[in-house]
């Protein structure tokens, strides 16, 4: 797994620093009707666990309204913008995430980056998906995306970490740009992308 782990990371560093050249007049662009549309914070930054859990900032462009405390609680359906919608299902508020890739917290393939507070719901098996490095794509990606359960996503996300290849990465790659075009998967009714993690079921969790 070592050559495949530099492989990856020689892959990793070029090509995220050819898609950041190549889509810098793109984001520059994203910025300002953000910024024009939606106001300041033009981009989104949250603590995800990386690989062994270990935390990193995640940017991506803000595709949400902040939130109003005069308002109270409001869901992240609610919260997002049509021009966040936009960038969501064209996976456009993805590209600053390229600067994750390039510096090394994250990897173009590998399972997802999700909320630090799910780190003590998983169970022993579902936190194996932190043995490698969080990835823009993954294998519950292109099997689904948003509308799986978090059950199947989980376990996808296992399975990539024990049958990793470059092989893999490379189908992962190619299936993702036909699920990008086609705009699968991006979100569970009702939700901006999918529902809250709340553990596994009880006979999973040993």
């Amino acid at each position: 797994m070592l050559i495949v782990d530099g492989v990856k990371r020689a892959a990793d560093v070029c090509f995220s620093s050819a898609i950041l050249v190549a889509t810098s007049p793109l984001q520059l662009c994203i910025g300002l009707l953000i910024r024009f549309r939606m106001g300041a914070p033009v981009l989104f930054r949250q603590v995800r666990p990386g690989r062994y859990a270990r935390p990193f900032t995640l940017v991506k462009f803000r595709s949400m309204t902040t939130i109003d405390p005069v308002c109270g609680v409001i869901s992240d359906a609610d919260r997002l913008t049509p021009t966040g919608r936009f960038l969501r299902s064209t996976s456009l508020d993805e590209l600053p995430t390229f600067w994750n890739v390039l510096k090394g917290d994250m990897s173009l393939v590998g399972p997802r980056p999700l909320l630090e507070e799910y780190l003590t719901l998983y169970s022993a098996e579902q936190a194996r998906r932190h043995e490698v490095r969080p990835g823009i794509t993954g294998l519950a990606q292109v099997n689904g995306r948003n509308g799986l359960g978090w059950s199947d996503r989980l376990a996808l996300d296992v399975v990539y970490v024990d049958q990793r290849s470059i092989r893999l990465d490379l189908v992962i790659l190619w299936r993702t740009i036909g699920k990008v075009l086609r705009r699968e998967g991006i979100s569970q009714a009702g939700e901006a992308t999918m529902s809250r993690f709340l553990g596994p079921p009880r006979d999973d969790a040993a």
